[in-house]
């Protein structure tokens, strides 16, 4: 599993309601609440430039905050390929795999990746290159289960293929 974007630095404790601000959570639509993405961050127009397979990179304790799960929703459904930090919040690790969002801890590329960079991250290997600076940054590979989760969809969508609904 590769993801090839353009980097969009956050800073640190970026909470859930910078992610998908609370007065948009009276809608599950996953269209519309890619267009408030990150509205209350530091990046307001970030939903309008992002581009599909673009990479969130962030500091520590990304998606704190609240446990909703829209925030992964609407990071995935703004088109993100993947999200990279130095930590994230516990609920909001578990919410991403849940929903299909794949994520990255690694301290070294949240440090070495600067805003616009050219980013790959190949998941099966665990290496995280900035193409820009030409520098490769190790990470734990995303375990196998947790990759049919992310290519299935999420936890509702691989269940439902599990048990030969979908």
């Amino acid at each position: 599993m590769k993801f090839n974007g353009h980097a969009w630095k956050f800073g640190n404790d970026v909470d859930t309601d910078a992610i998908i601000p609370a007065r948009y959570l009276n809608t599950s639509d996953p269209k519309e609440l890619a267009t408030h993405c990150m509205e209350d961050s530091t990046t307001p127009d970030f939903a309008k430039k992002a581009k599909p397979g673009d990479i969130i990179v962030a500091g520590k304790n990304f998606g704190c905050g609240s446990s909703r799960e829209h925030a992964p929703i609407a990071i995935k459904a703004a088109g993100i390929g993947c999200v990279i930090a130095k930590s994230f919040a516990r609920i909001f690790y578990r919410n991403s795999f849940n929903m299909g969002l794949p994520i990255f801890e690694s301290p070294e590329a949240s440090e070495g990746i600067q805003e616009g960079d050219a980013i790959e991250v190949d998941a099966d290997q665990g290496i995280i290159r900035n193409i820009t600076t030409q520098k490769e940054f190790a990470v734990s590979p995303v375990p196998a289960f947790m990759q049919e989760l992310i290519a299935a969809g999420g936890l509702m969508a691989y269940t439902k293929k599990k048990a030969g609904l979908s």
